[in-house]
């Protein structure tokens, strides 16, 4: 019985995620429809989308805006007993500006709010591992670094 090499091989789902802040450095957080907890705006990377093309369409797509999307802050190893192997990518949005504020219209079928809130509350707020990747990203926007994660935990 031979068994094709191939089939051993990890074929993750890959998500793109994008932090936003205000001017006080709060996070954006959205309130999916969908899920109990509050996420980041982001999603699964369509076949032939680079994970930033990904990133700026879902933001486009929830959010309705389209700022430029920053440098790749995080990628996160993360597989979900539920949903597999996964590898997920975390960019920079940088500050919005009121402009962008003011044209936020949600997708009523994704989201039903957004709000700002400090970095520090994440973990009281949103999943264990969402949390982990978004003080990570945080501090890797401060300190100019990038940062591989595995199951939302620095590695190395």
């Amino acid at each position: 019985m031979t068994t094709d090499p191939a089939e051993s091989f990890a074929t993750p789902r890959a998500a793109a995620g994008v932090l936003f802040f205000d001017q006080a450095d709060n996070v954006l957080l959205v309130v999916p429809s969908y899920k109990n907890y509050r996420d980041i705006p982001g999603g699964y990377i369509e076949r032939g989308e680079t994970p930033k093309e990904a990133a700026a369409r879902e933001v486009e797509e929830e959010l309705g805006i389209t700022p430029p999307i920053g440098r790749l802050l995080v990628t996160d190893w993360a597989p979900n007993q539920t949903e597999g192997d996964k590898v997920l990518f975390l960019f920079d949005g940088g500050t919005l500006t009121p402009e962008y504020l003011d044209r936020i219209q949600l997708d009523p079928a994704e989201l039903t709010s957004y709000e700002f809130h400090e970095v520090v509350k994440v973990h009281e707020l949103t999943i264990t591992r969402l949390a982990r990747r978004i003080v990570h990203g945080h501090e890797a926007r401060a300190d100019g670094s990038t940062r591989y994660l595995e199951h939302g935990k620095l590695t190395g």
